[in-house]
């Protein structure tokens, strides 16, 4: 019942996160497009109103036309929106997600001996820490060079590539690319909740007093807003990423991941400039360059094929039972020693219930690699090897 209930948590907060998350990024592609998108004011008296920009638009049989002030407009509504609940909303889901599945089970998840020998106990602080020492040390390159944005540009490329190194040497692959979309995403969160949100407070609480309006309020929220706006492709595959077992089991997976972001920013680059009307295919062409060598990269080794009717010969259930008896019951046992409950409900003890799950364990093991995870049992290729061919020779 333990592990169905957590299942269904699983199941219900990946819902919320995703739903929030659409909420969030959508509303952030939504104001860079329209910030970029809004035309000089044609009317006087959008002018004499302080109106820097406005645009036109139809959407769903109505017509739009919003409105941005260079400064603080004559007055303020009652019901002002403020843009804040879905990046709140999206962290608190992301961090119950990743609470319930990897701190829950730090041995089986966050854990790889063959990366690092480290305690359950020493890996949960260390992935909370990614989460606290990421905002920290961003925030303090930003406060530090605020008026310096190459340089600031470059030390934070620099940090994000070395905390992914860090990551990768000290968690498994898969809870490595996971920890790196999650500190970079805390940033973007805490941008929100300490400098973007604060500084609008401030802002409309000195046009409701008739004061003048620091201009620094809106700088600071403005750089922050850009940072989260180059940010968020590059979260979105770490987020991604732990479905795709080819990227995160790589021995370099550091640099995998690295050049998949990299190739996420420049394709955000070039919508950043296309909303300003600049066509520029060089962004679009390098970020396929990149993704394109990635894959060539990690392309598997091609092997001699194998004479016709050997891939069954000799190859049995019971020869793959012991395999799964060495490798898998740890977890998918009636009783596993690494989880309280068997994993997703599949027991995999006997004959009969490794062939019912036949296709899934040739799926998980074989083709994505992705079990068991961060290879915690140790199975090896000839293992691997040797349940492809049972499944492929009808897994008798």
């Amino acid at each position: 019942m333990e592990g169905y209930l957590l299942d269904w948590a699983n199941l219900l907060l990946r819902w919320l996160h995703v739903i929030v998350a659409i909420a969030w990024i959508g509303s952030s592609f939504y104001f860079v497009w329209l910030d970029n998108s809004l035309r000089p004011p044609v009317s006087r008296e959008l002018k004499d109103r302080g109106v820097g920009g406005e645009l036109w638009a139809v959407h769903g049989g109505g017509f739009y036309n919003p409105q941005k002030y260079l400064g603080a407009p004559p007055s303020l509504p009652e019901d002002l929106h403020w843009f804040y609940w879905e990046s709140y909303s999206t962290w608190l889901s992301g961090f119950g997600l990743f609470s319930v599945l990897y701190l829950f089970n730090p041995k089986v998840f966050l854990i790889d001996p063959n990366v690092a020998n480290i305690s359950p106990t020493v890996a949960v602080v260390a992935a909370l820490g990614f989460l606290v020492l990421g905002w920290l040390v961003y925030d303090t390159l930003c406060r530090v060079l605020r008026k310096q944005e190459k340089l600031l540009a470059v030390l934070v490329v620099l940090y994000v590539v070395a905390a992914a190194y860090g990551a990768c040497h000290l968690f498994s692959g898969r809870a490595a690319f996971l920890i790196m979309g999650a500190m970079i995403a805390t940033i973007m969160s805490a941008n929100v909740f300490f400098w973007i949100i604060p500084g609008q407070r401030k802002v409309v609480a000195a046009m409701k007093a008739g004061q003048p309006v620091d201009p620094i309020h809106g700088q600071r929220g403005k750089q922050r807003s850009v940072h989260n706006t180059y940010f968020t492709l590059p979260v979105l595959f770490a987020m991604l990423s732990n479905h795709y077992s080819m990227t995160y089991s790589h021995k370099h997976n550091w640099l995998v991941l690295v050049l998949i972001m990299v190739a996420g920013v420049l394709i955000r680059q070039f919508f950043l400039l296309k909303h300003k009307g600049k066509i520029n295919v060089a962004y679009p062409a390098a970020a396929i360059a990149i993704l394109v060598g990635v894959i060539a990269w990690l392309a598997p080794a091609q092997q001699a094929a194998a004479p016709a009717g050997a891939a069954a010969a000799g190859v049995d259930v019971g020869q793959v039972q012991k395999v799964v008896e060495a490798r898998c019951v740890q977890c998918h046992g009636a009783k596993p020693t690494m989880m309280p409950t068997p994993a997703k409900g599949i027991v995999l003890e006997g004959p009969e219930a490794i062939r019912s799950h036949a296709q899934l364990i040739y799926q998980q093991v074989v083709v994505q690699k992705a079990m068991p995870l961060g290879n915690v049992t140790g199975i090896t290729d000839d293992e691997r090897a040797l349940i492809a061919k049972w499944f492929e020779g009808g897994a008798k």
